[in-house]
């Protein structure tokens, strides 16, 4: 299973935008969270995504895409496929259903 962060970048956005990209991200699986081995979670960076699955970085950027053109359509994607992450400042979440990223540190 390959693990993939996501960066979207809305051109000429304003904060009700990225509320709207975070909606269809989430529906598109993504998830602004990443978890530790010992399942603290914290929260990503404004924008940034989490997704884990059997897809390859085309197919991941091809959901991103989906999600961002469905709020508006100019916009800049990154997707990077790692298997090791590693962080500092990121806020620490309290778990909810359905945002929690399968990630481990």
């Amino acid at each position: 299973m390959a693990t993939f962060l996501t960066r979207i970048e809305r051109h000429d956005a304003n904060w009700n935008d990225y509320v709207k990209l975070h909606v269809a991200m989430t529906a598109q699986g993504f998830s602004n969270t990443i978890m530790t081995n010992d399942d603290t979670v914290y929260e990503l960076p404004p924008a940034e995504y989490y997704l884990s699955g059997n897809l390859t970085a085309a197919e991941v950027l091809k959901r991103a895409q989906t999600a961002a053109s469905s709020v508006k359509h100019s916009h800049a994607a990154i997707i990077s496929e790692t298997n090791n992450s590693t962080w500092s400042g990121l806020k620490q979440v309290t778990r909810a259903a359905g945002t929690l990223a399968s990630s481990r540190r």
